[in-house]
């Protein structure tokens, strides 16, 4: 067996806005998901993970989309990936898949799609090797939107696959999924050096899982998608002003709105900031705003996220905010170094005062995409 490898990530900024045709701005994380993987000539899949000891799962090539529903709700992702090459034209005759995983799962951290994305470029070197990264990206999102029914959009796939060492990905959604290629127009890589300037990037996991397949989640893109049509819009992206949001007669779907439309801000923001070479702890409020945005306007923060930031700020933090789809999983926040210590005994602090259990956290950096290990 040959060994592929994704890495989870964190969104420095740029939440909610991928569905929405936004901007977003990624970095990948040191942590990865291994899919170890070799052909069989039986015409079967056969998956098995080392988080999943006791289960073994066999389906037929031929049957993968009759046994959807049948099979245990972790394998449907890299089976939906499969599936997804399949229908695509794409000759596979079996498989053997081994997982193993180091991204937390549920803390917002983009575990499935770390999977997913290991799954895909495993395949793609074994049976499709002139598949792009574009389509490799597409592939990944497409099991889990319709093989797993997860209703998410491009940032995490796009993260796993195309983020580079020491950069951010500063991703146009709109033009990278109507571009022929992934070209400079539609993305950017922005060199993202903390450690220069004496800084650390720290993730709070508060324990608190989340799950893309649940209601909250695509509740909120179903509201983008109706704040979208009453301001007669293809898509919130279009929307430049906060001011064109008062023509949206309903409160909840106005404030739905105005966190997309201020994100995408936010996400040009920092992006112009990081690129010019300037200090980032200049990105620091910007951070902390957004979380206010996901947790007023957007609703998707919780008590235990929200004491995270909070703590994180109090106690020195740049800026601190929630990443991922929100519901639960983790806060991120840009600490000096020297201090990180300190920031992170002071929301252990929190957390205890609040009854929470402890939280897990540990220091990132801008992390190398998608690829094969050995």
């Amino acid at each position: 067996m040959r060994t592929w490898v994704a890495p989870g990530r964190v969104n420095i900024i740029g939440e909610h806005t991928d569905y929405n045709d936004g901007y977003v701005l990624p970095i990948a994380l040191p942590l990865v998901v291994e899919c170890a993987a070799s052909v069989r000539a039986d015409g079967n899949v056969r998956v098995v993970s080392r988080q999943r000891p006791d289960e073994t799962v066999l389906v037929g090539v031929g049957e993968l989309a009759a046994q959807r529903d049948r099979v245990p709700g972790w394998s449907r992702y890299p089976l939906g990936v499969v599936a997804e090459f399949v229908r695509r034209g794409h000759a596979i005759g079996g498989v053997d898949l081994a997982l193993d995983g180091a991204v937390p799962i549920g803390a917002g951290l983009s575990s499935s799609a770390a999977l997913s994305c290991a799954v895909a470029i495993a395949l793609r070197d074994l049976f499709a090797p002139t598949v792009t990264d574009r389509e490799l990206i597409e592939v990944a999102r497409a099991a889990e939107n319709d093989y797993v029914g997860a209703p998410t959009g491009l940032l995490d796939q796009s993260a796993s696959i195309m983020c580079t060492a020491g950069h951010a990905l500063f991703l146009d959604v709109r033009r990278f999924a109507a571009s022929d290629d992934a070209n400079a127009v539609a993305h950017e890589q922005i060199p993202f050096d903390l450690a220069r300037f004496g800084l650390e990037l720290l993730v709070i996991d508060t324990g608190q899982p989340h799950e893309h397949v649940d209601g909250g989640y695509a509740e909120r893109r179903a509201q983008c998608e109706a704040a979208a049509a009453q301001l007669g819009v293809p898509a919130l992206r279009d929307v430049d002003s906060v001011a064109a949001l008062d023509r949206i007669s309903d409160d909840v779907l106005r404030r739905r709105a105005r966190h997309v439309v201020t994100e995408n801000a936010r996400v040009l923001s920092v992006a112009k900031r990081l690129r010019s070479g300037a200090d980032p702890r200049a990105i620091g409020p910007i951070l902390t705003e957004g979380h206010a945005s996901l947790r007023d306007d957007f609703e998707v923060s919780t008590p235990a996220l929200d004491a995270a930031a909070d703590a994180a700020v109090a106690a020195g933090a740049h800026g601190a905010r929630m990443v991922g789809g929100g519901f639960g999983g983790s806060v991120i926040a840009l600490v000096d170094r020297e201090h990180t210590d300190a920031v992170v005994a002071a929301v252990r602090n929190r957390f205890a005062d609040a009854g929470f259990a402890e939280p897990r956290t540990f220091v990132v950096g801008p992390a190398a995409g998608a690829h094969r290990a050995d």
